[in-house]
């Protein structure tokens, strides 16, 4: 079948029936595109308490509307579903090029349901849509599943796939995309449950026309400009997000050992200049001048030849300060080794410290552990691990359900150790540090997340203090969130964003699209409150008691140690912080819309009881 620009893909993989659809216009009207769009859609098709796993789920991806414009920064893709690790919604975002190609291929939407009998990826070429039998790439790692593709379908085709995590129903398994990864929520275990391998887009790219040309031209010239000099670009482009990590010790808000320190003996090996050591050359996604992805190698030891795009920031932390480790050479072993396997580092590197934990405080034995060593520090025990929570075997098995559930079963305390909210592993901020983290990862309705509203405000604040405060937060936090769903709509790269303000994004998007409304960021902060109150909308009809707004209980009642400006710093009321919240977002005590809110914001249509 033909694809024309801007329409719902739709494929049913239980009974391969493929169907075209338009747009449909009130979703767009309030929503616009990007993760608004992909989140009404899910909305109105997953039934309450549908099963994450199950057939009546959706898996949607999404491109930006300015997604293979030329537009730098602005060719990422969303990926939407009902989360298999936390039971209420998921978002994941990826770059590369499958964004660009989706709209090259004339697809605003892909939205997937139903499960297939047998393997199968989905193969979608210039004229043609089918299903095609993926058992000669089950079981694959996902970098080998992309060689094959290639060698099938050419270097142009691009493919969105899984690794052996998600097929074996890892619940924090990811969607690779040229080594870059969809990771949190378990968006790949939903893709492994319905026996669907890959996605590949055998397309050729070609020139999307913006709606107003001259503006578009104009402002893209500008941005490239400004891009060009700007130091902050510069920095991502030499060191990527590693930089962040000696920020972040200075702060006091690196996380050790499980969230129970902020001090790591050799720390300074996981600086940037230590990576820089390994790097071979930069790698970027598709139209980005940035190319923040570090390409690293290892020349010499136990890992010598290995290679892999990152790590970046939090897989530094995950295998770094997390398990209590300072080998940069092991961290891209790591990197590499999830990538392969299909795992979320953030979540993989936090189980591998919860399991350390527990063996330090007795309540995992060496005989549940299948003979393991799990002592902070030994990284060929937690690379073993690793491959172990992929195929489930011995302890992996349960770890590889999360912490939440994994504490839930083992017992005797183990809770006091899983370091999530929501049911998802937290990043590698301390939020005792950082207040506004806090309150963001509390109320993130994806669970403990580090870009569902980072408090940029806060954190370069902190050196005063400001991020120690536990008032005058919850607005902050509130419209960092609004914002960031937003730049979700666009879906566009804060790196590749370095210096451009909000006139000359209101130029790129008018350009783009044609959107007079889109030309006021007030709509812009609509736009992103009512994503924001949807997706809370959602999780309060699946399971009110998992969508509550917590924090573990370590922050409220252990001291910060050995961290630098932070050491003692303790959360003292989360409550004072989600008043805050809560009244400037117009929800009850509760965190609950109210329904003079949802009208305000033209949400009514969304009666919150799902189908």
């Amino acid at each position: 079948m033909e694809i024309k620009q801007g329409c719902v893909l739709r494929v049913n993989l239980s009974t391969g029936d493929v169907a075209r659809e338009s747009v449909q216009e009130s979703h767009q009207k309030l929503l616009f595109a990007g993760r608004g769009l992909a989140l009404a859609y899910l909305y109105s098709e997953v039934p309450r308490s549908a099963d994450p796993l199950g057939p009546e789920n959706r898996l949607i991806m999404v491109s930006g509307p300015m997604a293979g414009t030329g537009a730098q920064g602005m060719s990422r893709w969303v990926v939407m579903t009902k989360s298999p690790l936390t039971g209420l919604i998921a978002r994941s975002v990826v770059g590369g090029s499958f964004g660009a190609h989706l709209r090259f291929a004339g697809i605003e939407l892909l939205v997937i349901e139903g499960r297939a009998a047998e393997p199968v990826y989905l193969y979608i070429g210039e004229k043609t849509v089918e299903l095609r039998s993926a058992r000669d790439l089950w079981g694959l790692y996902t970098d080998e599943t992309e060689e094959k593709l290639q060698e099938r379908y050419g270097k142009k085709a691009k493919a969105a796939i899984i690794g052996p995590a998600g097929e074996n129903q890892v619940l924090y398994a990811a969607i690779l995309h040229q080594k870059r990864a969809a990771a949190r929520c378990g968006v790949g275990t939903v893709m492994g449950s319905k026996n669907l391998k890959a996605v590949v887009l055998d397309v050729t790219p070609r020139k999307i026309m913006p709606a107003r040309p001259e503006i578009f031209r104009e402002a893209l010239e500008e941005q490239v400009e400004r891009l060009k000099e700007n130091p902050r670009r510069k920095a991502l482009s030499r060191e990527g997000t590693a930089f962040m990590v000696e920020m972040a010790v200075e702060l006091g808000m690196y996380p050790v050992r499980n969230f129970q320190s902020g001090k790591l003996e050799g720390v300074e090996n996981l600086f940037a200049e230590s990576f820089q050591k390994f790097k071979v050359r930069n790698k970027g996604c598709f139209h980005c001048m940035t190319k923040c992805g570090q390409v690293y190698r290892v020349s010499g030891g136990p890992f010598r030849g290995i290679e892999s795009e990152g790590p970046e920031y939090e897989t530094i932390w995950a295998f770094g300060g997390q398990v209590g480790n300072t080998d940069p050479a092991a961290i891209i072993a790591f990197d590499r080794l999830c990538d392969q396997l299909g795992l979320d580092t953030i979540s993989t590197g936090n189980v591998i410290g919860f399991a350390c934990e527990l063996v330090e405080r007795g309540i995992l034995s060496s005989q549940q552990l299948g003979g393991l060593n799990l002592e902070w520090g030994k990284v060929d025990a937690f690379l073993e691990l690793a491959r172990r929570i992929t195929y489930g075997h011995g302890i992996g098995h349960l770890l590889g359900r999360g912490v939440q559930r994994a504490a839930e079963i083992i017992g005797h305390g183990a809770e006091e150790s899983a370091m999530h909210v929501k049911g998802s592993e937290l990043p590698g901020y301390d939020p005792r540090a950082i207040k506004g983290y806090g309150l963001s990862y509390a109320t993130s309705n994806i669970g403990g997340n580090h870009m569902y509203g980072r408090p940029r405000p806060e954190i370069y604040g902190a050196k005063e203090g400001f991020g120690w405060t536990e008032e005058g937060k919850g607005e902050m936090v509130a419209r960092v969130q609004i914002r960031q769903a937003f730049d979700e709509v666009l879906i566009s790269c804060g790196f590749g964003l370095s210096g451009i303000d909000d006139a000359l994004l209101s130029r790129l998007i008018l350009g783009a699209t044609g959107w007079d409304e889109l030309a006021d960021s007030g709509e812009w902060d609509k736009i992103g409150e009512r994503i924001v109150t949807l997706e809370r909308l959602f999780n309060v009809r699946e399971d009110q008691e998992q969508a509550r707004d917590s924090l573990p209980r370590r922050f409220f009642q252990e001291p910060l140690r050995e961290a630098g400006l932070s050491t003692d710093q303790v959360i003292h009321s989360l409550d004072t912080l989600l008043s805050e919240f809560y009244g400037f977002l117009g929800y009850t005590a509760q965190g609950i819309p109210t329904a003079e809110r949802l009208h305000s914001l033209g949400l009514n249509c969304f009666d919150g009881e799902g189908n």
